[in-house]
């Protein structure tokens, strides 16, 4: 009868174990499973098809791709955030006011482009940049400013 190899678990091997996979990228098949939210997103979004959660999932995606820029991962310039946050707020006001939920086409292009980012993004980033990002942004959406949120990791 065969045997297994008793590898000694402690909590050290565990510790380094998440450490070191902290410092890769995170598995194909969950950043595909990310961006796949994301491109469904756009494309209802695109087709006057979106709603709410379409707007919000591309307006986190845009957060999360700003800040994983700000980190080295990615290329996204201050200006191209600020011009995609106008589109989005527009997109709001309309899904609010008329009830349709769309990006015009110079919208979907500047979306387009941080959606690829995004998801180079996933895909080259450290688990622990992107965790990093997503914890930021769940502080900022629970009331604290991007401001603070910096201080604190200062």
């Amino acid at each position: 009868m065969t045997r297994t190899i008793p590898f000694p678990r402690s909590a050290n091997a565990a510790r380094a174990q998440r450490k070191k996979t902290l410092l890769l990228p995170m598995p194909h098949h969950e950043a595909d499973r990310l961006a796949l939210h994301v491109h469904i997103a756009l494309d209802a979004m695109r087709h006057a098809m979106g709603n709410v959660h379409a707007a919000q999932t591309l307006c986190q995606a845009m957060i999360l791709t700003g800040l994983l820029a700000e980190t080295g991962y990615g290329a996204a310039t201050f200006e191209q955030m600020r011009d995609a946050e106008k589109v989005i707020a527009t997109a709001f006001d309309q899904g609010r006011d008329r009830d349709v939920w769309a990006l015009d086409e110079d919208g979907f292009e500047q979306f387009a482009t941080i959606v690829s980012t995004y998801d180079y993004q996933l895909r080259r980033a450290p688990l622990a940049a992107v965790a990093d990002a997503s914890d930021r942004l769940d502080r900022f959406r629970a009331g604290e400013s991007f401001d603070d949120v910096a201080r604190k990791r200062a």
